[in-house]
């Protein structure tokens, strides 16, 4: 689980961004972005993105809401059946950030983080071991 700061903003956070470009440079070549298609069926919401580096895609992201819970232990079972209804033996299991928290209210700071896990995941598997010299 991801323990480091996290920044909650609303839409208009971009404006600020721009404001504060002098004073800042972005790492171009570790910028990691997932962009993808947003559909509702009934009451639930699901979002599915091109996980991209750089150029080139790495993956795919799929998040899934059921928009009348907002305590995922509640609501587990109907997400995880409504996700294997479409993703098969490829559902995943429940995420790592609702291990401490069993009946608390979900918040975006929660998919924060588990966009942040599934970045690093990615980030990882993007490192290229350096072969060792043999004399």
């Amino acid at each position: 689980m991801y323990n480091g700061p996290c920044l909650v903003a609303d839409a208009n956070f971009d404006t600020l961004m721009v404001k504060l470009k002098g004073f800042f440079q972005n790492a171009k070549a570790n910028k990691i972005e997932s962009r993808g298609t947003r559909y509702q069926y009934c009451d639930f919401l699901v979002k599915l993105g091109t996980v991209t580096m750089g150029p080139s895609a790495r993956g795919i992201s799929v998040e899934v809401e059921y928009c009348p819970c907002v305590i995922p232990n509640d609501c587990w079972n109907l997400l995880m059946e409504f996700m294997q209804s479409f993703m098969g033996s490829h559902t995943p299991g429940i995420p790592s950030v609702f291990g401490s928290k069993h009946d608390s209210t979900y918040s975006p700071g929660d998919t924060m983080v588990q966009y942040m896990e599934l970045f690093n995941k990615i980030r990882k598997q993007q490192q290229v071991p350096v072969a060792g010299i043999r004399e």
